[in-house]
């Protein structure tokens, strides 16, 4: 952020709905089409226009795709990161037993048994996720960040509902269907997708699927040195790549 920040954005950061220090939402929905249409209003909210460009992560790589596509018109450019844009995670869920294997710790949040396994002995679950998607990356800093908007029981119960609403029985909303399916589509702009070589949550081979697949208006750069969480692994790096495209 301080990257854009001295190259004269306004960068904002939001936490996911449900994620502290914000509220549990009233109305239960996890899925990645409300968290667009949160985006979308955050966008009106600030004063945004046609110059504003989305950056996303993992679940934030999924919202971007989908507030991109549904409102091009909101933004200029897209970057995202860590899951592949249109539809590649769907083939490999189908196709790639690899990645079903990777993937293994979504079916078991499905579970309610999850909600007490990975809230125990002060979220050890997730440092052992993140040792598995970042190897050899040391987190100690950055879990220690993002353990806060996890302790509470509601916000956790909150942050599973993301998976149990994208491939469980999790509440999806009907009004948001169409929205929902624009998961599947590309975004029309300029686009730079990331991923880490190393990553061991999402395969690089499940994202040399989807680079294959891209459109001219779209590139996708391989990171090496780095897993899931490559803009944590190598900053430096990754912010390079982010302003040379969006300085194009």
């Amino acid at each position: 952020m301080p990257r854009l920040a001295e190259a004269g954005y306004r960068a904002v950061a939001p936490f996911l709905r449900g994620y502290a220090p914000t509220a549990v939402p009233a109305d239960g929905r996890f899925q990645t089409a409300a968290s667009a249409l949160d985006a979308i209003g955050l966008h009106g909210a600030l004063g945004g226009d046609s110059r504003a460009v989305i950056i996303g992560h993992d679940w934030g790589s999924i919202i971007t795709n989908i507030a991109a596509a549904h409102r091009p018109d909101l933004w200029s450019k897209v970057v995202m990161s860590a899951v592949p844009p249109g539809n590649a995670v769907g083939m490999a869920f189908v196709t790639n037993l690899t990645q079903i294997k990777r993937s293994w710790y979504m079916f078991f949040f499905q579970h309610p048994l999850a909600d007490m396994v990975v809230g125990a002995n002060d979220l050890a679950y997730i440092d052992m996720l993140w040792n598995d998607w970042s190897p050899g990356f040391d987190a100690t800093e950055d879990l220690a960040l993002l353990k806060p908007s996890l302790r509470d029981p509601a916000n956790l119960q909150a942050a599973l509902g993301y998976y149990r609403a994208t491939i469980g029985a999790g509440y999806n909303d009907p009004a948001l269907q169409d929205v929902q399916a624009k998961s599947n589509v590309i975004p029309s702009q300029p686009l730079l997708y990331l991923h880490g070589v190393t990553d061991g949550c999402m395969g690089p081979e499940v994202a040399r699927f989807a680079a294959a697949e891209l459109p001219a208006s779209a590139r996708a750069e391989f990171v090496d040195g780095a897993g899931h969480f490559l803009h944590l692994e190598r900053p430096d790096h990754v912010n390079d790549i982010i302003m040379k495209f969006l300085g194009e």
